[in-house]
């Protein structure tokens, strides 16, 4: 290849590298997100929008669903595509409830993991060892998740002893939930028999312009934390440092760009890949024993609410990354908690603050597409600049929508509430989808000394 060649794409990397977002980046653009959050609660008086309760329950509905992206982007990182994390979360639900109602809660967070991941263990059999297409064992996991999972139930929990602790054919008896957190003064609480202040409640009541918010959502996330909770958290640091910080994470990731390479250097590709969607079934199971110990101490048929799936759709809005990743299920669990907490107003409050965020975005786009103009040479930049003005274009006609819509307006019909985090979860991607980039061999075959 001849440096004339070369000498553009090379170009084109450093600007693409000198315009990444580093971390000063996104605390900015999370401050300015706040600030414009709290502006319009002041405006439309909708307190729901960043109070404690609502963003306590955005944290639990986002647990279960970042879990499952957790576990899908493990999968991913090795290559294998995994659209059974619904399934291995049905799975996980199961285990953990009937391990949970005998042995305690503790004991059905273990069951989950080891249920999901022998949903793992037979995805990556087919996919790995037999060389099956990765859409089509991950959906007939799904299948068989739900439909085994129906079947224990009626044949375990409409039975005997489990009966008479409340089990049913669709329902297991009550699980024990875990035990919460709640930080001292900060929050309130007990602490032997002393009742404690509760600074950032005060602090909430009191409305204030920004202050107020951040105290609504600091109490927010130390009330009543449950431990599996604090736990999961844990597993994003966690899973970035392996992945990104060790040899082990490494061998992943590189059986996820190109196994053939990696085999080259001594890679076992085989183990890498059923070490990741073992661990990507076990992550999805932990989030299916989340709901039957925290979220819903109870087993029931369709707990998991397509929670597999948005979290496939949380992990590609990350850029199949931890951190993008939790903020993705963040995304969809706040949408969630205002469909369960503040209803229509809350979500007629939002629609004012996409309308601004729509400003900006189509903003953004023409001073790109301006930006990028004068560097025209090749038909991918004329393509480039062209999208840029089409997409600011859009984004006002969709600004001015919203608007209309939310002046016309009081409220947002309840239907249209409750498909909230699943129209966030189409725009979110569809958003996204020019940041994207997945691991280069995913989803491809792979058989050992092949050539390619």
């Amino acid at each position: 290849m001849s440096t004339a060649t070369t000498a553009p794409a090379v170009k084109a990397r450093l600007a693409n590298a000198g315009s990444r977002l580093r971390w000063p980046h996104y605390l900015m653009l999370g401050a300015a997100l706040l600030v414009l959050l709290s502006l319009v609660r002041v405006l439309t008086g909708a307190d729901d929008v960043t109070s404690s309760g609502t963003v306590s329950a955005a944290l639990r509905l986002a647990v279960p669903i970042f879990l499952a992206g957790l576990g899908g982007l493990w999968a991913e990182r090795a290559g294998i595509i995994n659209i059974g994390l619904e399934g291995m979360m049905i799975l996980g639900t199961w285990t953990g409830a009937w391990a949970g109602y005998q042995w305690g809660p503790w004991a059905g967070v273990v069951a989950g993991i080891i249920g999901g991941a022998l949903g793992g263990l037979l995805h990556a059999v087919a996919t790995v060892s037999f060389g099956v297409d990765h859409i089509v064992s991950g959906v007939a996991i799904n299948i068989l998740g739900l439909g085994l999972t129906q079947f224990l139930a009626g044949l375990i929990f409409n039975t005997g002893a489990a009966k008479a602790l409340g089990g049913g054919p669709r329902q297991s008896p009550p699980v024990e939930p875990i035990g919460t957190l709640t930080a001292p003064v900060l929050s309130g609480g007990e602490i032997f028999g002393w009742k404690s202040p509760d600074a950032l409640g005060a602090l909430e009541q009191r409305h204030w312009f920004v202050l107020s918010d951040v105290a609504g959502i600091l109490r927010g996330l130390t009330t009543g934390m449950s431990l599996l909770t604090l736990l999961a958290l844990l597993l994003i640091p966690l899973s970035f440092f392996v992945l990104w910080r060790t040899a082990f994470g490494l061998r992943v990731r590189s059986c996820g760009e190109d196994p053939y390479a990696a085999e080259s250097l001594g890679v076992k590709v085989y183990r890498m890949k059923y070490a990741a969607v073992v661990i990507s079934g076990a992550l999805s199971g932990l989030g299916g024993a989340f709901l039957v110990t925290v979220a819903s101490p109870v087993y029931q048929d369709g707990q998991t609410g397509g929670r597999g799936f948005i979290g496939l759709a949380a992990m590609i809005f990350g850029n199949w990354r931890p951190g993008g990743m939790a903020t993705g299920s963040l995304l969809f669990g706040y949408t969630d908690a205002m469909n369960v907490r503040g209803g229509g107003e809350s979500v007629h409050a939002l629609l004012l603050f996409v309308t601004v965020i729509l400003v900006a975005v189509a903003v953004w786009q023409m001073v790109r597409g301006n930006r990028l103009r004068p560097q025209i040479a090749t038909d991918l930049d004329r393509r480039q600049v062209r999208n840029a003005f089409v997409g600011a274009a859009l984004a006002v006609v969709a600004a001015a929508g919203l608007l209309v819509w939310f002046l016309l307006s009081d409220s947002v019909p309840g239907e249209l509430v409750s498909f909230t985090p699943h129209l966030t979860t189409l725009l979110v991607l569809a958003l996204a989808s020019q940041r994207l980039r997945m691991p280069a061999s995913n989803g491809q075959r792979y058989r050992r000394g092949e050539a390619r």
